[in-house]
């Protein structure tokens, strides 16, 4: 089983998320979070809480109980972050969905033609 640390950072890296983002989030210093992803550290009851929400994970997740869930990928993660401001976007969604299967089509096109 994996230490405290390395859950941490596996948990932080598939929600897309830098040291310093997760830092912020749980109001703390990116140095805080390199040092509890560090194997032997671990960070206060009130902090788990915390790093556990913003992680969107249980503390029982967070603590090594319960196994990691399967998630995306870390290059999937932050795919994902980067396209969750268009739900705000309601008129512009369906231009931006046009776009992406414009380009889609077009990558399927050249990939027959080859």
């Amino acid at each position: 089983m994996a230490g405290f640390g390395a859950r941490l950072a596996a948990l932080r890296q598939r929600r897309g998320l830098s040291q310093t983002e997760l830092g912020t989030a749980v109001g703390v210093s990116k140095r805080v979070v390199v040092y509890y992803e560090a194997d032997g550290a671990q960070p206060p009851g009130a902090l788990l809480v915390d790093l556990a929400r913003t992680l969107r994970v249980s503390t029982d997740t967070l603590l090594g109980v319960t196994p990691l869930p399967t998630t995306p990928s870390p290059k999937t993660a932050r795919l994902l972050k980067r396209l969750q401001p268009i739900a705000a976007l309601p008129a512009d969604q369906r231009a931006i969905l046009k776009l992406v299967d414009a380009l889609l089509d077009t990558r399927r096109r050249t990939r027959k033609a080859s």
